[in-house]
């Protein structure tokens, strides 16, 4: 008989410790339902922050294209006020005479002390775009001529963007020549581009290398085939 009652003794004090037990996990459980909420709301901020972060990207972007447009109108705006400017370069220093205003020109650049650097070149403005447009023609024509050690040098006044562009479409003419391909460029900067008789006109020097490059992994033959 005593011995049963130790037993079942026994039995009570173990059902006491998983009470206990029971007990301490209800706790944690609590205590990890406390944080799963706390995480849940972070979660959410964050959800919300991204959102936002999102939203306020489209407006990034939204304002680049709009920045984008703005620098082209200005870019063209500007190359439209000096249509009738020409820019002439390694004219020496005060051959130009005293009265320069009679054909409203001025140099550009700082004067060398000196002399010994290149003259800085003159922008003059033409009385009407169709005098600067004959100026040009005449001085393609004519080809470079010389003063002194100098070889002088007609060209338009575009704006820093022009030339920039203009710039980057003249790098890429030892690849128009490798793919036999006839090339000009036109004002302000458009590059036209002609194959077998398939003519195309690039506003955008990286989509004339795009285009190169989709004939680089093909061999010449089928390039003058197509």
């Amino acid at each position: 008989m005593d011995r049963i009652l130790q037993e079942i003794t026994a039995v009570i004090r173990r059902i006491e410790g998983m009470d206990a037990s029971i007990s301490s996990l209800t706790l944690e459980t609590k205590s990890m339902g406390s944080d799963i909420a706390g995480f849940q709301s972070r979660v959410t901020g964050l959800e919300h922050r991204m959102g936002t972060l999102e939203a306020h990207m489209t407006i990034v972007q939204d304002m680049d294209q709009d920045l984008l447009y703005l620098r082209s109108k200005i870019t063209d705006l500007e190359d439209r006020s000096r249509r009738e400017n020409i820019r002439l370069f390694d004219f020496l220093e005060n051959e130009e005479g005293s009265d320069v205003q009679a054909f409203v020109a001025h140099r550009v650049g700082p004067k060398s002390p000196d002399g010994a650097s290149r003259p800085c070149p003159i922008i003059a403005c033409l009385l009407r775009h169709a005098q600067t447009r004959q100026l040009l023609q005449a001085a393609r024509n004519h080809g470079p001529f010389r003063m002194e050690k100098y070889e002088i040098r007609i060209t338009a006044d575009y704006s820093k963007d022009t030339n920039e562009c203009r710039k980057a479409f003249l790098a890429l003419r030892p690849r128009l020549c490798q793919l036999e391909m006839k090339y000009g460029l036109f004002d302000p900067a458009r590059m036209w581009v002609t194959k077998n008789g398939v003519s195309k006109d690039f506003y955008n020097p990286e989509d004339l290398r795009l285009f190169l490059d989709s004939f680089q992994h093909q061999p010449m033959d089928s390039i003058t085939r197509t």
